[in-house]
C-alpha cells in the first residue's frame, strides 16, 4: 500500500474496533484476500470483508455468472463458498497469520443459520466484526429477501447480536431494492446493529440479443460498479440524515479517492471497494492515498471531521 505523506488522521472505527484506514474490500469481490496480497498490504487497509459464508459449502449458481453492462457489471455467483468449516480451517487463520483484520460476511436462508454462524465466529482470532448479508433469499417467506422487510431484517440482526461476541461489531448490509431504506435501517439499528453497510447490489437483468434469452444462467444478477454510485450515495445520505450517530460503511461504484470522499461527506465513516479491483488490484491503496490527499486539500485535519460534512 502506498505510503501517504499527509497530516490527515485517516483512522476510523468499525463499531468499537479501531482501524488504520477507512478503505476496506467489499464482500464477494476479493474472495478472502489472498488474491490481493501481491498488490496491497492487507494489514494497512481497514479490513478484508470476506465473501459471504454459509453453514455449508455452496457450489453457487449455473454459468454464465457475469455480464458486463454500461459502467458496471452483473454477477450471479450465488454465494459459492467453502462454508463455515472451510473458513475457520483455512481462510481466517491465513489472514490472522498476516495480521490482517477480517470483517466476516455471513449469510443464511433462515434466522437460525445467521445465529449459528455468529456463534461459531465468537472469539476467533483476527475477526474484527460481522457483516450480516440480509440480502439473501428467505426460504421461510417464499423467496423474499430479509433486507426488504424491516421485521424480517430486525429478526436476523437481533439473533446475530445476541449470539455474537460482544467485542465484535455487527453491521447489517442493506439492499437498495426497497421503497424506504430508512425504515429498514432504523429497524436493524433498533434490533442491535452497531453499524450499516450500504449498499448491496441492485437486482438487474441482461438479455442476449443473439439467443434472445437471459444471458446469466441464474437469469437475474446483482448490478455493481460506477452505474450504481448515485443510488448508493442517495441511500447513505438519507440514512445518515435520519440516524446521524449510526456508523455507515459506504460502497457502490467507488473507483477513486474523490468517489470515496463523496461517501464520507454523505455520512460514511468508512468505504468498501469492490468492482474496481477487477481491473486494478491495487485500487485499495491508491484510493486511500487519493482520499487522504483530497481531505488535506480541503483543510480537514482528520477523516472523522469530514464524515457527514455535506449535511452541515
Amino acid at each position: 500500500m502506498t505510503t501517504v505523506q499527509t497530516a490527515v488522521d485517516m483512522s476510523t472505527a468499525l463499531g468499537g474496533v479501531s482501524i488504520p484506514s477507512p478503505v476496506l474490500t467489499a464482500s464477494g469481490c476479493s474472495a478472502f484476500g489472498r488474491e490481493l496480497e501481491p498488490f496491497v498490504d492487507l494489514t494497512a487497509i481497514g479490513a478484508v470483508v470476506t465473501k459471504s459464508v454459509q453453514l455449508r459449502p455452496r457450489s453457487g449458481r449455473p454459468t454464465p455468472r457475469m455480464a458486463e453492462t454500461p459502467s458496471g457489471m452483473l454477477n450471479s455467483i450465488g454465494l459459492q463458498g467453502p462454508g463455515i468449516e472451510g473458513l475457520l480451517a483455512g481462510e481466517l487463520p491465513w489472514l490472522a497469520e498476516r495480521g490482517a483484520r477480517a470483517f466476516v460476511s455471513i449469510a443464511g436462508v433462515r434466522v437460525e443459520d445467521f445465529a449459528e454462524l455468529a456463534t461459531r465466529l465468537r472469539g476467533v482470532p483476527g475477526v474484527a466484526g460481522l457483516e450480516v448479508n440480509i440480502s439473501c433469499p428467505n426460504v421461510e417467506s417464499r423467496g423474499e429477501v430479509f433486507a426488504c422487510d424491516p421485521v424480517a431484517a430486525s429478526d436476523v440482526v437481533s439473533a446475530v447480536r445476541a449470539a455474537a461476541d460482544p467485542a465484535q461489531p455487527v453491521y447489517a448490509k442493506l439492499s437498495p431494492d426497497v421503497t424506504d431504506i430508512v425504515s429498514v435501517a432504523r429497524a436493524v439499528v433498533d434490533a442491535g446493529a452497531d453499524g450499516l453497510s450500504m449498499i448491496n447490489t441492485l437486482l438487474g437483468l441482461v438479455i442476449d440479443p443473439d439467443t434472445m434469452k437471459p444471458l446469466l444462467g441464474g437469469i437475474t444478477g446483482g448490478l455493481s460498479g460506477p452505474a450504481i454510485r448515485p443510488v448508493a450515495l442517495r441511500c447513505v445520505w438519507q440514512v445518515h440524515a435520519a440516524l446521524p450517530e449510526v456508523p455507515i460503511l459506504g460502497m457502490g461504484g467507488i473507483r477513486s479517492g474523490l468517489d470515496a470522499l463523496q461517501f464520507v461527506l454523505a455520512g460514511a465513516s468508512a468505504v468498501s471497494v469492490g468492482t474496481a479491483v477487477f481491473n486494478d488490484p491495487s485500487a485499495l491503496g491508491r484510493i486511500h492515498a487519493e482520499l487522504a490527499a483530497a481531505l488535506e486539500q480541503r483543510g480537514f485535519p482528520s477523516l472523522r471531521e469530514a464524515v457527514g460534512y455535506a449535511h452541515r
